[in-house]
């Protein structure tokens, strides 16, 4: 397992992190995961034994029952704290008042002590802000975070499915005032749904930024139980759960370059996806989830696939974004300014 350094902070995570989203599975989390306690503790487990020492999850996962069963599994494992890094969220509804949503400095600092609680630890390592809230201007949701930093309950900050100039607006105000940055982009990246090479990716390696994809397998579209003549697995969570978004039809023919690919190398379609996204510039750790020991294992045992120069330009070329204004042009008017 390689390690890659957190943004610029120092820190340094596992080119993989373990996802708890299939940890519980109550209300609206059902289809994606439902693994038990048991199950959760010898994921967790496998996880770290295989060098991996960043672990994701969220307040709203299973509405709080993932953050829970986080908790007890490190503690029924006797892990040493500082020996895992711990990141959790916060945005999403967790109860029928008006004010259990949202971005606000309130919802911020209930959310961090009801995470501390349900996870029966003394601080958070990373928290995100989980998506975009209409109504809260970003000073006020920049200074909500600063405080929970300030008391000692968060050590580093992270935004999630957020536009770049949003990431730049919001780590500009906090430059400012002399506040804690945002050191960590979670986005949805797949080899099948490469959108944030547009414009987030770019502001990433400028700003130093660590990339966190989430769902590189686009919601299990890409484990290798679909193809064009088999469009329903019977038994993925994609049949029940049609998410992320994904164009299906050029997924496609992704997916049988990289059975090709796969064959060729003795490795599964998902082996390949996996190891693709890891590869890919800016990106920091890759979110892996997991609903058996066997699936994480086989994921897991992406990193150790050496793609070939000559696989790496098949999948990208079959993968290739189609190009938008402005970046085609960009293209076009940089050629020849280029020394030498």
């Amino acid at each position: 397992m390689k390690y890659n350094e957190l943004g610029k902070t120092g820190v340094l995570v596992s080119e993989l992190c373990l996802g708890a989203m299939t940890f519980g599975g109550k209300g609206y989390w059902q289809a994606i995961g439902q693994v038990p306690q048991d199950e959760v503790n010898q994921i967790i487990k496998t996880s770290l034994d295989s060098g991996i020492n960043f672990i994701d999850t969220a307040n709203a996962y299973s509405e709080g029952l993932s953050e829970i069963m986080l908790g007890k599994a490190l503690k029924t494992l006797g892990v040493n704290r500082p020996e895992v890094f711990i990141a959790t969220k916060l945005r999403i509804r967790m109860g029928p008042g008006a004010n259990q949503v949202g971005l606000s400095r309130l919802h911020i600092m209930d959310s961090v002590n009801d995470s501390l609680q349900r996870m029966n630890l003394s601080h958070i390592d990373l928290l995100y802000i989980h998506g975009v809230d209409p109504i809260t201007p970003l000073e006020e949701t920049m200074r909500g975070l600063e405080d929970v930093v300030r008391s000692g309950k968060v050590r580093y900050l992270g935004i999630s499915n957020h536009p770049a100039w949003k990431v730049m607006k919001a780590n500009d105000y906090a430059d400012k005032m002399g506040w804690t940055k945002f050191v960590a982009s979670q986005n949805y990246y797949t080899i099948a749904s490469r959108d944030i090479e547009r414009e987030i990716v770019p502001m990433a390696l400028s700003e130093g930024i660590g990339i966190m994809p989430w769902s590189p397998l686009a919601g299990g579209f890409l484990s290798g139980k679909y193809t064009r003549n088999n469009q329903v697995a019977g038994n993925s969570r994609r049949d029940a759960f049609d998410f992320p978004p994904i164009n299906k039809e050029k997924a496609y023919y992704i997916i049988d370059v990289m059975a090709e690919i796969g064959q060729r190398q003795g490795v599964s379609v998902a082996t390949v996806a996996l190891n693709w996204v890891t590869k890919q510039p800016g990106v920091c750790s890759t979110i892996i989830g997991a609903k058996t020991l066997e699936q994480l294992k086989d994921n897991i045992s992406a990193v150790d696939l050496k793609l070939t120069p000559e696989d790496l330009q098949q999948l990208n070329e079959v993968s290739a974004l189609t190009p938008e204004y402005p970046g085609w042009m960009v293209t076009r008017q940089i050629q020849g300014r280029w020394p030498g």
